[in-house]
């Protein structure tokens, strides 16, 4: 009964105090303690309201920079579809029957596929299939008819894949353009190019024009798109020119490629 008395007081004392700061505050006698309360917490509340602005910026940068560097590997993901149908359409429009038999599209369904995911990448890239998989040295690795390496050191579970882009891979080519073609061999360079070399001076090739296989190497089939052309190198004095060739498709960016069988 006590304790109910003793909450009611303090009850009756809280109304009769907030009557009191309502009467005071309506005379205008709290404006001078108010006014020093606002001059201390102002500053405390702009701080808050700027650390609050400050952050929202930096979480929609966060944001929006994610969203960008997404559309932006869409986008890549995209040309490099473009380019490749492009490779296709180029290959298909030739002069001449003799032509197009000899450098015809390459047909998917004459090619047993296995697909591989990507595992890791270093200087090789890592594939998650292996010799308990039917994987075996020397295997092409592809991408939409695009060449991207072979296999070698093939364990039971994992195989590494040398990139054309690797400096240890060297493939016999052919660039074919609407001006005409050329052949030369295409080697890796350190870094995103490779070097198509030994191409005779007389032969045509032009920047944009896109490089095949020759399918001189055994597992390495013929017509496989190598890439594209970026820049011509060629001296008077030097009996070969050269050409500066960047993949259509980049291994590492891929999740999922394919060997051929």
């Amino acid at each position: 009964m006590k304790i109910i008395l003793l909450d009611f007081k303090l009850f009756i004392i809280l109304i009769i105090c907030s009557v009191f700061l309502f009467v005071f505050d309506r005379l205008g006698a709290l404006n001078f303690p108010k006014s020093i309360l606002q001059t201390l917490t102002t500053p405390v509340q702009y701080g808050l309201y700027k650390n609050s602005t400050n952050f929202k910026k930096q979480f929609n940068f966060i944001v929006n920079a994610r969203k960008a560097s997404l559309e932006n590997n869409a986008l890549k993901q995209q040309l490099a579809l473009i380019a490749a149908e492009n490779a296709a359409l180029q290959k298909k429009v030739k002069d001449n029957e003799d032509l197009v038999d000899q450098y015809n599209k390459l047909n998917p369904q004459t090619f047993d596929l296995m697909p591989a995911r990507v595992l890791g990448v270093e200087r090789y890239v890592i594939l998650d299939k292996g010799l308990n998989d039917g994987v075996i040295e020397q295997q092409a690795v592809v991408y939409k008819d695009n060449y991207l390496g072979q296999t070698k050191n093939v364990t039971p579970k994992t195989a590494q894949v040398i990139m054309a882009t690797d400096p240890e891979s060297k493939i016999a080519a052919f660039s074919q353009g609407s001006l005409g073609r050329a052949k030369g061999i295409l080697q890796g360079q350190f870094g995103s190019e490779m070097l198509m070399d030994k191409i005779l001076h007389e032969e045509i090739v032009n920047v944009g024009d896109l490089v095949y296989s020759e399918g001189t190497e055994g597992k390495l089939p013929k017509g496989l798109v190598l890439g594209k052309v970026t820049a011509v190198l060629e001296r008077q004095n030097e009996i070969f020119k050269q050409a500066k060739v960047e993949p259509i498709f980049k291994l590492v960016d891929l999740d999922t490629v394919f060997l051929i069988r």
